[in-house]
């Protein structure tokens, strides 16, 4: 029996070892996961009181000395009902020697811990991040690459292009330079070769009723160049700018998203540098948190530039606080860069950051609030109490024999029809105002 016992115990260390691991994971899962690793770590311990009770019945069996065999004597496995169960689990398999009795418990309680791990990395791999990197172009961008890619580093080389830059790497659009450069040349090419074609179509044909829903232009074409004659000039520049504006609206839009989650991130930082665990760790722990999908990412400039390019933790965040979208984490990594040089209280300076993001975050919801309010008033003024006002004052008009040039039937309508955009109108603006937090 010696050797059952001493596989019973290096069972026990292996499971030991699983609920250390699943104990240090608790830090850095969701919510759902933390539920389910806890419930396999109350089921592991279970199994492990369940083996403990089947070692003092293995040591009853270990015998110093042979005994004379006799009549009287019952055999061993009528003295002790022991049973070698093996469980195979998803990583490894386990082999224990335990009570008979104690049989269905055990297999029972390991049934639990394997399900609810399961369940965690079923989740995992349904939310399994995926990760960009810079890849060679294809389709679109591949085509703009072929014959635009030269002249695009040309133009960057002598200096065009500086705050395109710039917003595009703020943005974190994973594409280079050259190529986006590339695009916006091949766009603004091809716009410009579809609007010439519009220009001599619509130079000889002109819109008809019906179907084929065109007709040959009978008017003057002097008159006609001259109101068709700005297309190719003016599209090209309007796509032109619009591919050029739209790595600021990107960053603007990250902006918001950061700003949302920062103060909760920086009370989390401020727990965890309460510790007294070091700078880097910190960004770690935060970097490996999905509550904070957008700051997460910047989390991770700040680790790539000292894991992967050997750069001090002052360094990267000095690099980072440049290239983040926004202005309240580059002040926050400002700020602890400094903090850090000088050797001042980081747990203290997390404190403050919170108390003043968190100030900011509710000043922003009560803006909010007042602009609702506001909203709400105007609404009631032009949706409601306005258009009553303007049918009653139609009705009267038309009971006092005025012609509008109106029917009831017209009039109703219009009225529906105006209610219908205003009230567009207010839920754009309300979605443009809302906060997504």
């Amino acid at each position: 029996m010696i050797d059952e016992l001493k596989n019973n115990v290096r069972t026990e260390i292996g499971i030991l070892r699983e609920i250390s691991n699943y104990t240090r994971s608790l830090e850095y899962v969701s919510e759902h996961e933390k539920s389910l690793l806890i419930g396999s770590i109350v089921s592991l311990e279970k199994t492990i009181k369940i083996i403990n009770a089947s070692i003092p019945k293995l040591l009853k069996d270990i015998e110093i000395t042979k005994k004379l065999p006799s009549d009287s004597a019952k055999p061993r496995s009528a003295r002790f009902s022991f049973e070698r169960i093996k469980f195979k689990r998803s990583d490894r398999s386990l082999e224990v020697v335990l009570d008979r009795r104690d049989k269905e418990k055990f297999l029972r309680e390991l049934s639990i811990g394997e399900n609810l791990l399961r369940k965690i990395k079923k989740k995992r791999r349904e939310e399994k991040e995926v990760y960009t990197e810079f890849k060679v172009g294809r389709g679109y961008f591949k085509l703009a690459n072929k014959f635009f890619f030269d002249r695009a580093d040309i133009l960057i080389k002598k200096g065009y292009f500086k705050n395109l830059s710039v917003e595009l790497k703020k943005s974190n659009l994973d594409l280079l330079l050259e190529s986006y450069v590339a695009v916006i040349l091949l766009s603004s090419f091809l716009t410009l070769v579809l609007s010439i074609f519009a220009v001599v179509f619509f130079f000889f044909f002109d819109f008809a009723p019906g179907f084929p829903f065109f007709e040959f232009f009978n008017g003057s074409y002097l008159l006609r160049f001259a109101k068709i004659f700005w297309i190719p000039f003016v599209s090209p520049v309007l796509v032109f700018l619009i591919l050029y504006v739209y790595p600021s609206t990107e960053k603007k839009s990250l902006q918001r998203r950061i700003d949302i989650e920062l103060p909760f991130a920086v009370i989390h930082m401020s727990a965890i540098s309460g510790s007294g665990i070091e700078p880097s760790e910190i960004f770690r722990i935060i970097g490996l948190n999905r509550e904070y999908p957008y700051l997460r990412k910047e989390i991770r400039k700040v680790l790539n530039q000292i894991n992967l390019y050997g750069y001090d933790l002052i360094t990267a965040l000095n690099n980072a606080s440049i290239s983040t979208p926004s202005e309240k984490l580059s002040e926050l990594f400002s700020g602890l860069s400094t903090t850090i040089t000088s050797g001042a209280s980081l747990p203290e300076f997390f404190e403050k950051r919170a108390e003043t993001l968190l100030l900011n975050y509710r000043l922003d919801r009560e803006k909010y609030t007042k602009t609702a309010e506001t909203f709400l008033d105007i609404y009631i003024s032009l949706v409601i109490a306005a258009p009553m006002v303007f049918l009653l004052l139609f009705i009267m008009i038309m009971l006092a024999g005025f012609n509008v040039g109106l029917s009831s039937l017209q009039l109703s309508l219009l009225v529906i029809l105006g209610v219908a955009l205003l009230n567009i109108l207010f839920l754009i603006l309300l979605h443009l105002r809302q906060p997504t937090y």
